[in-house]
């Protein structure tokens, strides 16, 4: 509103300045149309946040996420962004896969989407025990659905190449499971390594898996990891993967990987590629040293910039820097600010300040 009262005490001054010759008229009649289209442009505003006001939760107001170019949309086509929390391996920080924790982040950090890590091949992950690790990620899926959140289902592997048919099976109970509601995204592959090929392995691999969760889930995005850690996004550029909804994944620690990262996303973008960060930390890529405030914020403008959603490293109370919450953390929530580290009072308030409330 404050652009039109500008605009307005502008003609005034040309009305009492101006003689109404021809070109004042048509200068007057210029100024008004520009009123016009500003209050157009304010009440396309207006009915956004009345939409976004109305609706319940983020899936209440996004509903059916697909891919567009190379940006997420919404129900209505509108590009979005999500940005939210990362659990830590599940066998290795348990306590956190609980219906507590999920409404915890919701309610008081804000976030419109969670991130369950399932570890596989690591000591005592889903190879080991399936069955234990599968209640933890449906836990964490069934309280995403109750807070009306996204939720992304990652297969937290090195090595994924190794395990495809037990990848196939899990993606395919999932989707079984899940696969008709909106709030759901497939991770198929945490962090390729360095010595993988895109064309060769990690493509095929990705393509089978797909092939699995569109027998009972044609809709949801699935998020495919790329080669060196996930960083190779511009190695998909003219390779792509022939489903209309996958995005690639990115991941990055602010304080190791810098502009020149950014720029090889950049790549990717320009190529009509859509980008996932499932993972980032705000600290060197070991997940400890030093929070990198200034990068960290730099990468923010640039994921703002470019509609591309988060989530952060990690809710865990483990003695490192990217951990968002000190030792003995609750995993019920609930947790005071002086049980949240200095890497998570920066993303939490990144988070109230950013994401749409509901």
């Amino acid at each position: 509103m404050k652009t039109f009262a500008l605009k307005t005490v502008l003609l005034v001054f040309f009305l009492s300045f101006l003689s109404c010759d021809n070109s004042s008229n048509d200068l007057i009649d210029a100024i008004n149309n520009n009123n016009e289209e500003t209050k157009e442009e304010e009440n396309t505003n207006e009915d956004e946040n009345n939409s976004n006001n109305t609706a319940k939760t983020v899936v209440d107001a996004y509903g059916q996420l697909r891919i567009k170019g190379s940006k997420i949309v919404d129900k209505n086509d509108n590009a979005i962004q999500l940005r939210g929390m990362s659990l830590f391996w599940s066998q290795w920080m348990p306590q956190y896969y609980t219906t507590g924790t999920v409404s915890w982040l919701k309610e008081d950090w804000n976030v419109t989407i969670v991130r369950a890590a399932m570890a596989v091949e690591d000591n005592d992950g889903y190879l080991s025990n399936p069955e234990r690790e599968k209640a933890k990620i449906f836990t964490v899926i069934d309280a995403a659905i109750e807070q009306g959140i996204y939720v992304i289902v990652d297969w937290h592997s090195h090595h994924a190449e190794n395990h495809l048919s037990e990848a196939k099976s899990f993606f395919a109970e999932v989707a079984q499971k899940y696969g008709d509601k909106p709030n759901i995204i497939y991770e198929i592959y945490n962090e390729p390594l360095d010595g993988v090929s895109w064309n060769n392995t990690l493509k095929p691999y990705h393509e089978a898996v797909i092939k699995e969760i569109r027998k009972y889930d044609p809709d949801n995005i699935v998020v495919c990891g790329t080669r060196v850690w996930s960083q190779r996004v511009d190695e998909v550029i003219g390779n792509e993967i022939n489903d209309a909804n996958v995005a690639y994944t990115l991941h990055y620690y602010a304080a190791s990987h810098k502009q020149y990262l950014r720029d090889i996303a950049k790549q990717a973008i320009d190529n009509n590629l859509a980008i996932f960060v499932t993972e980032y930390g705000t600290t060197e890529y070991t997940g400890d040293g030093y929070v990198d405030t200034a990068e960290s914020k730099a990468w923010w403008k640039f994921l703002d910039d470019n509609k591309i959603s988060w989530c952060n490293w990690s809710i865990a109370d483990k003695n490192e820097k990217s951990a968002a919450l000190t030792p003995g953390a609750s995993g019920n929530g609930n947790w005071s600010l002086d049980q949240v580290t200095e890497s998570g009072k920066l993303v939490r308030t990144e988070l109230i300040e950013k994401n749409p409330t509901f």
